[in-house]
């Protein structure tokens, strides 16, 4: 399997001589597996010129980074949905999907680093927040009748358990390094488990939509709702009995207290010793 880029292109906190926002295209490597070693993974950045920022100067940046890299991704990740015909076109014209996500965990944490340590050197910073267009999200939606869950409950593992991920039998699925949430071996992991008969095509289905996280949404009741791309969202459960009323909000804190990191995992039942899918989340601000 060839790697994932993270990419990110819009304006920075600093300003060119004709006091127009200077422009940045990021591009980083996605940790796929928890053992990976971040300092390790392919990272790219240039400035573009406000005059110039368009799909093409976007492409033959991207260009220059695969050349950099040595190969193309299979895919690339994006958070930022205003951005998304650009980055888009730029991507289809090398031949690489492009794909809408939340999981851009590595880009987000550089792009904050960026912002405290590399943009206040540059002549021209303007301090104070970058603003990012917030746009609406649509109502989540139901999981198709043929892929919903015969049963699903709250479970949790400890970081130092869920170290060994790379020796578990998993048919779908992706980590990341627990490093990157600071977490220690100890610190208890928060998830939920998805018993189907018909695990492996839930798994595959779940695989293609850029799992992003998990929250309990109180809204309208109490439901669990996974999040997926720039702003999908699907009901993974309706929440009513007590005793699950009672759990959901401690796999809330729970989650909370880990930094955001939380798991989901699809078995075939709940004897079965493989994962149809299994994938480490972390609920993330973006900028």
């Amino acid at each position: 399997m060839g790697s994932i880029w993270e990419i990110d292109f819009y304006s920075r906190p600093i300003l060119d001589e004709n006091q127009k926002k200077v422009w940045e295209v990021v591009v980083c490597e996605s940790p796929l597996d928890i053992r990976a070693q971040t300092d390790s993974l392919f990272r790219y950045a240039q400035y573009c010129p406000s005059t110039e920022v368009n799909s093409g100067w976007l492409r033959t940046a991207l260009q220059e980074a695969i050349d950099k890299a040595g190969e193309a991704p299979i895919k690339v990740r994006f958070f930022r949905r205003q951005m998304n015909n650009m980055i888009t076109k730029a991507c289809q014209d090398l031949g690489i999907p492009a794909q809408p996500s939340r999981r851009t965990l590595l880009l987000n944490q550089w792009l904050q680093q960026r912002m405290e340590e590399v943009y206040p050197q540059e002549p021209g910073y303007q301090g104070g927040n970058n603003p990012s267009v917030r746009l609406d999200s649509p109502l989540p939606q139901r999981l198709p009748d043929a892929l919903e869950g015969q049963q699903w409950v709250f479970v949790s593992l400890s970081a130092g358990e869920l170290a060994e991920m790379p020796e578990w039998d998993i048919g779908f699925g992706e980590a990341f390094p627990l490093e990157m949430a600071q977490l220690s071996p100890e610190a208890r992991i928060p998830g939920v488990l998805i018993f189907s008969p018909r695990a492996l095509p839930l798994a595959g289905w779940m695989s293609g939509l850029e799992l992003a996280f998990l929250r309990v949404d109180q809204s309208v009741g109490t439901r669990l709702i996974l999040e997926t791309g720039a702003t999908e969202s699907w009901i993974v459960a309706n929440i009513k009995n007590p005793q699950l009323l009672v759990e959901a909000k401690g796999f809330a804190e729970s989650k909370q207290q880990a930094n955001g990191v939380h798991f989901i995992g699809v078995q075939s039942s709940p004897q079965a010793e493989s994962f149809a899918g299994f994938w480490l989340l972390q609920e993330v601000i973006l900028p």
